[in-house]
């Protein structure tokens, strides 16, 4: 294959089903949550053990809930999605902005302005994701965790191809693989947070991929 290949294979990876303006496809609010109580509760444990009590954290690709431990204080916590009446009504943000990082995936904070990061059930969503990934790695202080979780539910249209093609083993290799391309994350782990009961996984999956900021 050649780099002429090799470019427009890359392309038909970042493709998705409906391209049309992400803008009007979020334009009504959605006030559901997109995994069940289970996977939401393996979120909310992963941020207990990774977001520092006090920090300022970053919620990307946020929308009405941040699913960040309820007895947990930040000293702030931001939002950035793409419909602001979802941002408006979570309890959690202290400010928001609304932005499409599908088009503009550089982050408008300053450096290492934020301590934390965390991308729930969003990052299949991504036609740019080394290059957000990348200037998210600039705002977070050095050492600062991004936990970026996903299950098997997404918006289908709206999932890159490449998403598509690939199983649970091989949705966490490519998140891994994101984070390395990136070129500024460290001690990189890749996650099984899946609800069990008597050993044997029930409800939503929950995977989650986690690095920290090497600056």
């Amino acid at each position: 294959m050649d780099e002429s290949d090799q470019m427009d294979a890359a392309r038909q990876a970042f493709q998705r089903q409906d391209e049309t303006p992400d803008e009007l496809f979020y334009r009504s609010p959605r006030f559901v949550t997109h995994i069940d109580e289970g996977a939401i509760a393996a979120v909310t444990q992963l941020y207990r053990e990774l977001f520092p009590t006090g920090g300022r954290i970053l919620d990307l690709m946020s929308s009405w809930v941040s699913h960040l431990p309820p007895e947990a204080e930040y000293r702030r916590v931001v939002g950035l999605g793409l419909n602001e009446a979802e941002l408006a009504r979570n309890p959690r943000l202290d400010a928001y902005v609304v932005q499409n990082l599908n088009t503009t995936p550089d982050l408008p904070f300053e450096d290492a302005s934020f301590d934390a990061a965390g991308i729930t059930v969003s990052v299949d969503y991504l036609t740019q994701p080394v290059a957000v990934l990348h200037d998210l790695g600039r705002v977070l202080v050095p050492g600062g965790p991004v936990v970026i979780s996903f299950s098997n539910r997404c918006f289908p249209s709206k999932a890159v191809s490449i998403w598509h093609q690939l199983d649970d083993a091989g949705h966490l290799a490519l998140v891994q693989q994101y984070l390395e391309a990136a070129g500024n994350w460290a001690d990189i782990q890749t996650l099984d947070r899946s609800p069990r009961t008597l050993g044997r996984r029930s409800g939503d999956p929950l995977f989650a991929v986690v690095g920290r900021a090497s600056g």
